[in-house]
């Protein structure tokens, strides 16, 4: 085996600037798409998109991103890591210009879809890079501030979307990206060798073309659920039933195939397979608070943009101090002691938003967005961590492509059904307010709470304005209650399937927000040719 050439220093600490400001670039395109989405929904200072439609605005990058980022590993061992982050510079730079300028909802979603290949070109790339250039105490030091950027991404993102959108539109927050990305491909460019592995994984297109394929479908028609009236065979439940089929001839060809890029056999361990579920029940009932979130802040609240980024602030410190915290608790106890009852406590804080009205102090939503973020925080590093540390070092890579997926695949689940849910519950509560409304009225009204704000103050009644918060409010509680008891299952899950707590298990690794999310571990012993 060649050893990894050490390069020097400065020019190392050139190269982590370049990965910091990439990591950055996409925990800041994570956060501040859920402070543009009221604005969005604004048929004048936005695209008066209908609720689907900024469910898929969102969804559509998380989809691609989940179902092509095991397959961007293999490209990198391929045909060099530093060939395919610079391609998925390129492409999250043009689909960011592309979605700046969109000019209606369904270029934005296709400009997402493609913002969300760009990032699962760079994902996986950025950490190998990484783990090429540093060995030794040097990598961990590395490792340690690079996660860093995680936090930043999740303070900054909410602030720096509110600060843009006060002062300029919409697409300022997708604009942005452009010039950083041209910046770091100068960088990436200049810097960084063309690190490849000399064993490449065979790429996995049938697995690939099939992921995606079932979980759009099956977005679809949870999504198309919440916007007609009568759920028909057609409309609604074949493309639910053919996304399950698809899914499950997903696994059926990763089972057969010899060196699968995500390894359904993993899922059969009890811990691995349960920890795993948690996760992704909990990932699903982020993904759906974080929605009703931004139409609470901004649409039932009236909060400008900049207020609703700084409110949500305290979920990242949260976050932040409940990664931190959380492995020193478990050292003490176990991990099941500590994890269980932190996503209990986040079911309950999710449960919390059923609370919440028109009149809510404001500190108390701010209390509630502290302990959120802190139990959360306290639970997905732990749990991550714990999970590919149990599985021997050749599974590494397997398990971790694993997991991202089944996490990445509840952010979009938990995107469709809590806005399905919300959309239903909505539009059923107004109905008794628009008796008696002209037509064209009632069917704008019964889109959405902001098209119902955006007719009634075109038509001078301030009482339907009031009847269509009153219905949000209504919708996002029952939704609250949903999302609280499939938290609670994870919590469940959880418990059955960690260790109790008198089993001993080895020292629970530091988390690190970036080398979880990546599916392709990289290890000093590896070789690889520089070009």
């Amino acid at each position: 085996m060649t050893a990894p050439v050490t390069l020097p220093k400065f020019r190392q600490q050139l190269i982590l600037s370049v990965l910091m400001s990439c990591s950055l670039l996409m925990w800041l395109e994570n956060t501040v798409l859920s402070i543009t989405l009221e604005t969005l929904a604004d048929p004048v200072r936005g695209l008066g998109a209908d609720p689907g439609q900024l469910q898929w605005a969102t969804g559509s990058y998380t989809l691609a991103f989940a179902t092509l980022m095991f397959t961007a590993g293999a490209l990198g061992d391929r045909f060099g890591h530093r060939t395919v982050f610079a391609g998925g510079l390129v492409i999250f730079a043009g689909s960011s210009l592309w979605a700046a300028y969109a000019g209606d909802a369904g270029q934005l979603i296709a400009a997402r879809a493609a913002m969300g290949v760009g990032s699962a070109l760079i994902t996986p790339a950025n950490l190998a890079i990484l783990m090429w250039t540093f060995t030794g105490p040097a990598r961990t030091a590395a490792i340690s501030v690079f996660s860093t950027s995680a936090g930043v991404g999740m303070a900054v993102g909410p602030v720096l979307a509110g600060f843009l959108l006060d002062r300029f539109w919409w697409g300022s927050v997708f604009l942005i990206n452009v010039p950083v990305a041209i910046v770091a491909l100068v960088g990436l460019v200049v810097l960084v060798p063309n690190f490849r592995s000399p064993d490449p994984r065979a790429l996995d297109p049938a697995g690939m073309l099939l992921s995606t394929s079932g979980l759009a479908a099956l977005a679809y028609g949870l999504i198309r659920a919440g916007q007609v009236a009568a759920w028909s065979p057609t409309d609604v439940w074949a493309p639910i039933v053919a996304g399950l089929v698809l899914l499950a001839a997903f696994a059926c060809v990763e089972l057969r195939a010899k060196v699968p890029g995500f390894d359904p056999r993993l899922l059969a361990q009890r811990t691995f397979g349960g920890g795993n579920a948690a996760l992704g029940l909990l990932l699903f009932a982020v993904a759906a608070i974080t929605f009703y979130n931004a139409f609470y802040l901004q649409g039932a609240l009236g909060f400008s943009p900049m207020k609703a980024g700084l409110a949500n602030v305290p979920t990242a410190f949260g976050a932040l101090a409940g990664a931190s915290l959380a492995p020193r608790l478990v050292r003490r106890l176990s991990l099941r002691l500590v994890t269980v009852p932190a996503l209990t406590m986040a079911a309950l804080t999710m449960g919390g938003y059923g609370f919440l009205g028109l009149h809510t102090p404001l500190a108390l939503i701010e209390i509630l967005l502290l302990l959120q973020g802190l139990a959360i925080g306290m639970v997905i590093g732990p749990v991550t961590a714990a999970l590919l540390s149990d599985l021997p070092l050749e599974r590494a890579g397997a398990g971790s492509a694993v997991t991202n997926t089944v996490r990445q695949t509840g952010s979009v689940i938990g995107i469709a059904v809590g806005g399905t849910i919300l959309s239903i519950v909505y539009r059923r509560a107004i109905e008794p307010s628009l008796e008696g409304a002209p037509g064209p009225v009632r069917d704008q009204a019964r889109v959405s709470a902001e098209q119902a704000r955006h007719v009634a103050a075109a038509i001078h009644r301030p009482a339907l304005a009031r009847a269509a918060d009153d219905a949000f409010i209504h919708a996002m509680h029952v939704g609250a209650g949903w999302i609280a008891v499939i938290t609670l299952l994870g919590a469940a899950v959880l418990l059955v399937s960690l260790p109790a707590a008198g089993k001993k298990r080895g020292p629970l690794p530091e988390p690190d927000h970036e080398e979880t999310r990546s599916p392709v571990p990289f290890r000093e012993s590896r070789e690889f040719r520089e070009s």
